[in-house]
């Protein structure tokens, strides 16, 4: 059996320099190669490489986080690498964690088919480390690291940190494109479940990663909700709407994930800012995922 080769794919995007060269130093000494995908001109990758090998491929300008994705996972595939570790400009991952990742993989899959393993990930503006989830209903199941159990078996994982080999990739399928932005880690892992692999959170591989956006006190400061741009709500409601339609998404994450759609437009509608356009792309989001339109955000583009 031929020994494991890594390329790290990291995607930035308006990435702050410091932090880019952070997440640089702490990946490059754990891969076999490093890829870099600019996904918006202003970020000077080229720079924050300099003395640490690695590959960047600009872009004209942002083409989406999953065919970023997958500009880098075509780069490792065409120069023989055996697993893609995927990584966002703000991921920095422990000093050890690809090898636990690559012993994890190895170790599970002698007895089961895994599509991904991935680290259990700290957001620095939390006080605890976030959980691994399954899919239940009404609301899905929170599970934490805790105990002697090295391994979470959950039913997705975000796409950052996540550790997959290209053979997986050549039997699951990429990244899905059209979808721009916002779910695409849950539409591979739902992909990758229905065809019987499993996925892995693995407690002894450890990130800081910052998920989602800034945080917002509402209601007087009594609650926080995780702030989205109008355009980032555009892609949360088209492309919850096209996986409601996928066959194997699974039938128990629509019927809790439809109730989402209300509450998010009575938070973005009259609690968080600027309320006229989130209600506008919300609803334009929602119309286009009915149409099945797919792709970037339409407004303010030539529709």
């Amino acid at each position: 059996m031929s020994l494991p080769s890594v390329c790290a794919v990291l995607v930035t995007y308006h990435a702050d320099p410091n932090t880019l060269r952070t997440a640089i130093k702490a990946v490059r000494p754990q891969v076999d190669a490093l890829v870099i995908v600019e996904n918006s001109p202003a970020d000077a990758g080229a720079d924050s490489v300099t003395g640490h090998d690695a590959v960047v491929l600009p872009q004209q300008g942002n083409i989406g986080l999953a065919a970023a994705q997958n500009a880098g996972i075509a780069w490792a595939r065409e120069h023989r690498h055996t697993h893609v570790l995927v990584l966002d400009h703000d991921s920095i991952p422990a000093a050890d964690m690809v090898d636990v990742l690559l012993a994890a993989e190895r170790d599970l899959s002698a007895h089961t088919k895994v599509a991904a393993v991935g680290p259990r990930f700290h957001d620095p503006r939390e006080d605890r480390d976030a959980p691994f989830v399954r899919v239940a209903f009404p609301r899905s199941r929170k599970i934490w690291c805790v105990g002697s159990n090295p391994y979470v078996r959950c039913d997705f994982l975000i796409s950052s940190g996540a550790l997959i080999s290209i053979a997986v990739l050549d039997e699951i399928g990429d990244m899905d494109d059209g979808l721009f932005i916002d779910n695409v880690d849950m539409d591979w892992s739902f992909r990758a479940r229905s065809k019987g692999f499993e996925l892995y959170g693995v407690c002894a591989a450890a990130m800081r990663h910052e998920l989602g956006d800034a945080r917002e006190p509402v209601l007087g400061g009594r609650a926080r909700v995780v702030r989205h741009g109008p355009q980032r709500l555009y892609y949360i409601m088209r492309n919850r709407v096209e996986l409601y339609r996928r066959p194997y998404t699974p039938r128990v994450w629509i019927a809790q994930d439809v109730i989402r759609i209300p509450v998010k437009f009575l938070i973005f509608a009259v609690l968080v800012g600027p309320r006229l356009r989130n209600v506008r792309y919300m609803v334009r989001g929602l119309v286009d995922g009915v149409r099945r339109r797919s792709g970037p955000c339409p407004i303010g583009r030539a529709a």
